[in-house]
């Protein structure tokens, strides 16, 4: 447990030492949240650091925010973002205990035929655009946070 909690302290030192200004960092995070919500698992990092580059936005923020759809939680977001837009769009033909039992592989996807596949494009895009600016707003508040804290700090350090 103490390489975890070690490799969490590194990880949130680099995210917070960023020097690119917050909204830039916020804007990788929530590109990364974007990305892992509406591209399937996979391809999302092929997608998300080539955008994070073209925009100038954070590439670490980008990467972790794709890590929302990883290989444990996929398992519960893929089924839940399908069902969702299955029952608003198609009346529910499709069971959450069904899609609970996909493998959710391309071919196992496939195999349940074109409105699941609808239902779970549509339901990526839903979470995405739900959890995209919340995303940005906390991940923002939370750098500017540290920054100030950070900064004011180094005042109290440098005042006699």
């Amino acid at each position: 447990m103490g390489s975890l909690s070690a490799l969490w302290q590194r990880l949130r030192a680099k995210v917070l030492k960023d020097p690119l200004p917050p909204e830039d960092v916020a804007a990788g995070w929530a590109l990364g949240m974007f990305i892992g919500c509406s591209v399937p698992f996979g391809l999302q990092l092929i997608v998300a650091v080539p955008l994070a580059m073209m925009m100038r936005v954070s590439k670490i923020g980008a990467t972790l925010g794709t890590f929302i759809t990883n290989p444990v939680t996929i398992f519960v977001i893929y089924p839940a973002q399908t069902y969702v837009v299955n029952k608003m769009l198609f009346g529910g033909s499709l069971s959450f205990a069904r899609l609970m039992s996909v493998e959710w592989t391309w071919s196992s996807v496939r195999r349940l035929g074109a409105e699941a596949m609808v239902s779970f494009f549509l339901g990526g895009f839903l979470l995405a655009v739900v959890l995209t600016p919340i995303t940005y707003f906390i991940v923002r508040s939370l750098v500017v946070r540290q920054r100030n804290r950070r900064a004011a700090g180094k005042s109290r350090m440098m005042s006699p």
